[in-house]
């Protein structure tokens, strides 16, 4: 038999559409990664992570599902002092074609491109792996009430068929996996217009709205997760214990052979092909020439590759949130403008010093005693906050508290209101597993998650009238991790535009420092705060239970327009 031996171009591949290579790969494609305390089960921490980006709901004859010869990984490190992961969640697909005889997906109670999955998990560093579900259910595509509920079709609802796809481990997980509403929301089209967002002069869109992906998400203990010699109870809500950090990846075998009677084989070692961490990342930070290298690389690899940092230190994205650069050509962002005179001394934007002059004096009982050398570097203003955030996570330490009690000066003691700091891996979701969750109905509840917790901890009583650590509503909020509610499009622009900075007491320009009476919420400040892309919640409501994303759109009930 002739067969031609292909080297898979997919070995440098990236994720969520963002990188060159992996358009050519959704099924192996992350969209997106959540990790949250499940509001509804506290002793659990959920973790989410989405695939195949932009599935049309009425997509046939051939609907998207998982991929075979895909490893599907959802990793945790939870350990600083261990390299790499310590647990691993894997998940490989199988698929059945029922009846070879029809061009329908579905048809008289059976299923084309039927679909199960085996899920591993290792507990040792990737060392050994033994099987916790296997023939796991998937749901098939919501193709239309025929298909679904009609005599010809299954014959049922699809709210049950999603259902029963919510399945238990061996070792006591929850586990989903299967089509779901795409649980993003960000106005794509206007974002990647050149930052036109919100758009001047029309409505916002939903770039992704009554589009689906395919989700797998895990309920895990929270005593699961913990790292080894943990206390079974945390201290504190700020626990250091208790910070995980989580990524998600797909990855392919290195080579396949195309065969002349239709067939594929696979070969070779298993390459990654695309991750994900912190939303946005590879989308928004690091360039288009860049991006296919760095979905390649374990978050581990990355932190020791130093190039990365200046996409953090000196972000793009800065450059149109100042008028002495690019900030006229974006007049979406002009609500977004970054301290340039803090307390009259600090400036932020690219190229500056930002607060690299403390380095000269007396550190004693901040970060910047241990860690001064990576965070204040001279022209490389961002490594004091968007770099420690996207690379390490924060420690409740000096300066990163809030600006209650500091008493105008931002190096003192503040409110303690985030603490995931876990040094071990470069880009990942870092969750401080101790944290209680916001319920979803309390009127303090935020898409602005760790935005708002800073926001209520400086201005709102009883909040802001001590500096003693207390639970803030959505300190459990991105970037402490990251809700399926959580605007996280509009949370890091305004990261990028200095709000970080502001609410550990760096203000804004527009702040007399000078003045005993002046107020530091000013309109600048507000004009951050208020600041929105237009799109600020999914088109379609979460559910209260696991697996909280939505069930997915039906091909017959979407319109385009």
């Amino acid at each position: 038999m002739l067969s031609l031996m292909m080297v898979s171009m997919l070995t440098i591949a990236s994720s969520h559409r963002e990188a060159p290579l992996i358009a050519n790969d959704p099924l192996a494609d992350n969209t997106d990664l959540y990790a949250f305390r499940s509001p509804d089960n506290p002793n659990t921490i959920t973790i989410i992570a989405s695939y195949i980006p932009g599935e049309l709901p009425f997509g046939g004859p051939n609907y998207y599902t998982f991929g075979e010869n895909v490893r599907y990984e959802i990793h945790v490190d939870n350990d600083a002092s261990i390299p790499g992961d310590e647990i691993t969640y894997r998940f490989t697909f199988n698929q059945v074609n029922e009846d070879p005889t029809t061009f329908f997906n579905i048809r008289l109670g059976q299923q084309n491109l039927k679909t199960t999955y085996t899920l591993e998990r290792s507990i040792d560093g990737g060392a050994t792996f033994q099987t916790i579900i296997t023939d796991g259910y998937v749901p098939p595509v919501n193709i239309g009430a025929r298909s679904i509920e009609g005599a010809a079709g299954l014959g049922t609802q699809y709210s049950d068929l999603f259902n029963q796809a919510i399945l238990k481990a061996s070792t006591g997980e929850t586990v989903f996996a299967g089509p779901s509403d795409d649980p993003f929301f960000v106005d794509l089209g206007g974002i990647f217009d050149l930052g036109d967002a919100p758009r001047q002069g029309a409505a916002a869109r939903d770039g992704i709205a009554k589009y689906n992906v395919h989700t797998i998400a895990i309920q895990v203990p929270i005593a699961t997760l913990l790292k080894a010699g943990a206390p079974a109870e945390p201290e504190n809500i700020l626990d250091p214990n208790y910070v995980i950090g989580v990524w998600a990846s797909a990855s392919r075998p290195a080579m396949r052979t195309l065969n002349t009677d239709g067939t594929v084989d696979v070969a070779g070692d298993w390459v990654q092909v695309s991750r994900l961490g912190m939303p946005l990342t590879n989308e928004a930070i690091i360039p288009i020439g860049q991006k296919d290298a760095w979905n390649r690389l374990t978050p581990y690899q990355e932190l020791a590759e130093t190039t990365w940092d200046e996409y953090f230190y000196n972000p793009e994205l800065a450059l149109y949130m100042d008028d002495d650069q690019f900030g006229s050509a974006v007049p979406a962002f002009s609500p977004l403008r970054i301290q340039t005179a803090s307390l009259g001394a600090f400036d932020f934007t690219n190229g500056a010093d930002g607060v690299s002059a403390l380095a000269g004096g007396d550190l004693s009982g901040t970060a910047f005693e241990v860690y001064g050398d990576l965070l204040l570097i001279p022209g490389k203003p961002r490594s004091v906050d968007l770099w420690p955030i996207f690379h390490t996570g924060v420690p409740n330490a000096i300066p990163y508290q809030l600006a209650t009690g500091k008493e105008g000066n931002p190096v003192a003691a503040g409110k303690p209101f985030i603490n995931n700091f876990l040094p071990n891996g470069g880009d990942m979701l870092r969750l401080n597993m101790a944290v209680p969750p916001t319920p979803r109905d309390d009127a303090n509840f935020s898409s602005l998650g760790l935005v708002q917790a800073a926001a209520i901890g400086l201005t709102v009583p009883p909040f802001n009238l001590s500096a003693d650590l207390e639970f803030i509503p959505n300190m459990d909020g991105f970037p402490n991790g990251r809700r399926l509610e959580d605007d996280v499009t509009r949370i890091e622009l305004q990261a990028v535009g200095g709000v970080v900075l502001a609410a550990v007491g760096l203000w804004y320009d527009d702040y007399d420092a000078t003045d005993p009476n002046a107020s530091p919420v000013t309109d600048d400040l507000l004009g951050v705060l208020s600041y929105s892309t237009g799109v600020e919640s999914n088109d379609k409501a979460f559910r209260n239970t696991f697996p909280y994303v939505a069930i997915p759109w039906s091909g017959t009930e979407v319109r385009q327009n």
